[in-house]
Parts: C-alpha cells; sequence; structure tokens
C-alpha cells in the first residue's frame, strides 16, 4: 500500500455556494475519490482547521506521498509544519502541489524563488498538451485534453529549471503555462499540477484522475531507498 495524505484549506467550500456545488464534500475528499480508483492507495485527509492533528510527526513519517490544494490562507500554515514536510521531503516523502499550491509555503521553500506567475480569471478554456508521453505520469495520458473553464496562468513561471516538462497548457486568451513539472529534493520526488481552481470542476474529469494516479505512484519512493538503490548518481 502507498500511504496518501491530502491537504486541503478547505476553506473556499464553507464561503461560496459555488464551490459548495461543485465539491459538496470539499476539495480534497474529490481528489481522493480520483485516487480511490487504485487500491494501491491508503488515503489520509488533513485542512486547515485540523493540520496540528492531521498532519503531526507520526503522520508525516508514515506518509508516502502528500497532496498540497491551498489558495488564499497560505499564509496561516504554521511555519513549524512547512520545515517538517520538507524535511520529510528531503528524506523520500512524495510531494504533489496542485493549482494555486505553486504558492504554497513548502512548495517555494523547497523551490527556493518566488514561484510567482502571470493569471487572470476570465473562463478561458485551457488545452493541456502531453509533451513527454512516455514519462509515467502522461502513462494513459491523450496527447491533449480540453479543460472548458479555468482559471488562467501564464509565464513567467518563477520557478528553477524544472528536471522534465511534462504537460504545457495553453489558453484561450493565447497565454503558455509549464504545467506538469518534475523535480527531486533529496531523496523526494515533486510533481507540480497547474489545473484545479476551485470554481470549475476539473477534479472531476477522469482525465485528471488519471494523471493523479500516475503521478502518485511516481512520487513514491520506497523507505529503503537509498541515493545508490535509486541510481541517482549514474544518472546525475
Amino acid at each position: 500500500m502507498i500511504n496518501v495524505t491530502i491537504y486541503n484549506e478547505f476553506y473556499h467550500e464553507k464561503v461560496n455556494e459555488k464551490v459548495a456545488s461543485i465539491y459538496p464534500n470539499g476539495i480534497h475528499k474529490a481528489i481522493g475519490e480520483l485516487l480511490s480508483v487504485d487500491p494501491e492507495f491508503n488515503i489520509r485527509y488533513a485542512t486547515l482547521d485540523d493540520i496540528s492533528e492531521t498532519l503531526t510527526d507520526e503522520i508525516l513519517d508514515t506518509t508516502d506521498v502528500l497532496f498540497w490544494w491551498g489558495h488564499v490562507r497560505h499564509h496561516l500554515v504554521p511555519d513549524e509544519i512547512v520545515e517538517k514536510v520538507c524535511q520529510r521531503v528531503y528524506d523520500g516523502m512524495g510531494f504533489i502541489p496542485v493549482h494555486s499550491g505553486h504558492f504554497s509555503k513548502p512548495f517555494k521553500k523547497l523551490m527556493g524563488m518566488s514561484c510567482n506567475l502571470k493569471w487572470r480569471e476570465t473562463e478561458d478554456k485551457e488545452r493541456i498538451w502531453s509533451i513527454e508521453p512516455y514519462h509515467p505520469i502522461a502513462y494513459g495520458v491523450p496527447e491533449y485534453f480540453d479543460i472548458p473553464h479555468e482559471e488562467t496562468y501564464g509565464e513567467r513561471f518563477d520557478i528553477p529549471t524544472p528536471e522534465d516538462v511534462i504537460f504545457i497548457g495553453n489558453f484561450s486568451g493565447g497565454e503558455v503555462f509549464r504545467s506538469g513539472i518534475t523535480y527531486h529534493r533529496g531523496l523526494g520526488k515533486i510533481f507540480y499540477f497547474q489545473p484545479g481552481h476551485e470554481t470549475y470542476p476539473i477534479y472531476h474529469m477522469p482525465v485528471v484522475g488519471t494523471i493523479l494516479r500516475n503521478a502518485a505512484h511516481w512520487c513514491y519512493t520506497p523507505k529503503t531507498a537509498t541515493p545508490y538503490t535509486l541510481g541517482f548518481w549514474e544518472k546525475r
């Protein structure tokens, strides 16, 4: 079993009727439903309101892959937990920030850059292109797929040069964006995936579920792994 913990700010669903109608049980539960198709995942949840109880040392120590969705309350995530999350990534925990998780404290700390980008919310259509079809995260994903409405993200995305750019999004307004990218930090693998604005039902799309399941498998690192068993020194 792969132990997956899904963190969600869980704020918009409580204060915005449109978001609540799309994700009545929260974005974290919607992501969990997409993952639960695969019986190899053991899924737990964490939200900002209970973060001190759901992202404890014990839970982080037994988390193989951590998903992270946040938006307007990044600043309320305790720095102590941010430090622990980053250390677990260095030790081998997979980390998958999605959508505005690009501006979460853990992702910014792991990237060491501002992670700023261009954005606007005008219900543009986005087309996601799979440009590395042989990457494990792209397995079973078509050459492209369309998201009818999505918040527009655009370059420049102020991040270190990714190890892999698997997906590129282009928007009907003309913007392009590196929508699916990977990194290693220590023994941990990171996959950032851009789609997932709270006012659109993106986490109900089967193709998004395929990508997130693939990403969780790719980000999983066995607890017994070392840089030698992972082949890091041969590759770099």
